[in-house]
Formats: C-alpha cells, structure tokens, sequence
C-alpha cells in the first residue's frame, strides 16, 4: 500500500486519461491538459477498473443495466454479466488509495463516470434515468471528502480552478495529519484557508470561525473532523463573483490605509468591474499581490487567498 507523502501530490486518475491503450476498443482518451500541465505539478495514480478485473483489452464494451440506483455491468454483445469481477476489484483496490489528493475520472464510463452515465433496460433502450460509475461510486462513498471531478467538466475554468483549490486544500490537511493534527495546526490551517472558505460560503467561514477560536477546549480528533467535512463540503460548490467581491473588498480594507487616495479609487473600481463580469478574477488579485509586495509575509492568509495555486497554470485568467 503506497503511503500518503506529504513531499507530493498524489492524484488517481482514470488510465486511458494518461494516452494508455486500455480502452474496451484499444483505444485511449489522452487528456492532454492532465499530462501536459496538472502532471507538472501532480503524480498520477492511473487505475482502470475494466483492465483490473482482468477484461483485458479488445473487449466488448460493457452497459449500466437495471434499476438506475442499483445496475448492473453487462457486456453489450454476449450479455456476460461482469459486476462481480469489477465489484472484487474495487473492494480490493479502495484501501490502497487512501494516500491520494484528488481523483480525476473519464466521463460517462459505466465504471469511471461520476454521474449522468446512461443507464440500459434489458432490452437494450437507454432510460431517462442516468447512474454513476460503478468505481466512481464506491470511490466517493468511501472518501466522501476526497476530491473527485470528470476530466470533461475540467474544460470549464470555474470547475477546473475549483477542482485544483480542493486538491491543493486537502493534500494541505492531510499533511497536517501526517505531523499529527493539534490545535495549532488547525488554527494555522484555518488562518491560511479562511478567506477563501469565505469566497465560498460566508456561513461555514462564520460556522468554523468560532470552532476553532475553540481548539485545544475539546478533544482535537472530533474538532477537526467536524472542522473539515464542513470546510470541503462548502469548497464542493465554486465560489462566484459575489463571494470573491466580499473578500477582494475585506482584503482591501488591510491595505487601504496605505493608500493614496487616487489607488483606493483605482483598487474599488476595478473590484466592482470584476464583480459586474467586465474583467476575470486575476486583473484584481495581481493589483492587490501588487499593493501588497511588502506585506504579503505578514498576512497568511491574505496570501492564501490571492495565491492559492500556482500562478502558471493561469487558472483565474478565465473566471
């Protein structure tokens, strides 16, 4: 079992997104933008659930069919039922993935699909009804918290920065667990990460706000489980405009005092075009990075929120 590494950022990935020929058809869907650009920064896992169950590759392509809560894999020509062999796969592969950050899964695969993955009557007629993956199923059920995305939906720059935000915050956490979790950490982890909680959802920021004014009062296990499944599931939901408005506009007022008048006027403006949709989140940030060169050290979390990623993957010059 590969251990979690703090050192590096362990992503799961669906193996045909990686160019390998493992497709029902020996073919691929190579993602250039995951091993062009996210593998610099990444270390992909490639599983496939059809090539570990052993169905080799050419193979008949294979079919949710059933009820759309429950389906089963049946392959499309022979109707070989081949749930079981998947189903062991998956029960024996599950616990090897607990060192990973992220997963990023195929679209629309009855094993890999995260969700609207048609779903076959008997008879072969898909119905309204769609399902999710089998493996991608059992994946989120066992790491409800990890973050999980299709390699199609990372075609669209809010999902694609979001997605990225929750690998980069939930690697953060788990190296903080690898130390050995305590209430310092957490409120370092929080001071970090707070104003961009708060561009998700203001009512979690002020929901953690006081749990962690808390640490160190309670026992620090069930503190910081409740501190997290409230943190990444407010993360779950990409922030907009408002909520990015609200923290460039709190952040503003650190600096505003530093000022000449003619700046705060520039900084208020452009805030106000990024919140009306005329500019893309990075024309504010980069002023603000600008206005704040000789403090950022002093504000951690200021700097946690206006560089979150790193700069080169260009994910706020589209949102």
């Amino acid at each position: 079992m590969t251990a979690f590494d703090p050192a590096t950022i362990q992503v799961g990935i669906s193996q045909c997104l990686l160019g390998e020929p493992v497709r029902y058809d020996g073919g691929h869907k190579h993602s250039t933008f995951c091993t062009g650009v996210l593998s610099d920064y990444f270390a992909f896992q490639p599983v496939c659930p059809e090539m570990g169950a052993g169905l080799g590759t050419p193979r008949e392509s294979i079919r949710l069919v059933g009820e759309a809560h429950s389906p089963r894999l049946i392959s499309s020509r022979s109707q070989t039922d081949v749930t079981d062999a998947i189903d062991a796969y998956i029960e024996a592969t599950l616990p090897k993935l607990d060192h990973l950050s992220g997963f990023i899964l195929m679209r629309k695969s009855p094993s890999c699909g995260m969700e609207r993955v048609k779903v076959y009557t008997a008879q072969g007629h898909p119905q309204a009804q769609t399902g999710q993956g089998r493996f991608a199923q059992a994946l989120m059920q066992a790491y409800p918290l990890l973050p999980v995305e299709e390699e199609g939906r990372l075609n669209d720059p809010g999902l694609r920065e979001n997605f990225i935000n929750r690998v980069l915050i939930w690697h953060d956490w788990r190296s903080c667990q690898h130390q050995g979790m305590n209430s310092r950490q957490l409120v370092d982890f929080h001071t970090r990460h707070k104003y961009l909680l708060m561009a998700h959802s203001q009512s979690a920021y002020r929901q953690l706000g006081p749990l962690v004014a808390q640490a160190g009062q309670n026992e620090i296990k069930s503190q910081a489980e409740r501190y997290i499944q409230t943190f990444m599931q407010a993360l779950a939901k990409p922030a907009n405009r408002q909520g990015h408005t609200n923290v460039l506009q709190h952040i503003q007022g650190f600096i505003s005092s530093q000022l000449a008048p003619s700046q705060r006027q520039q900084l208020a403006d452009i805030i106000m075009q990024y919140r009306s949709g005329q500019i893309p989140l990075i024309v504010p940030v980069t002023l603000l990075q600008h206005h704040m060169i000789h403090q950022a050290q002093a504000y951690p979390a200021l700097t946690g929120y206006l560089a979150p990623h790193p700069a080169e993957i260009g994910l706020r010059n589209a949102i």
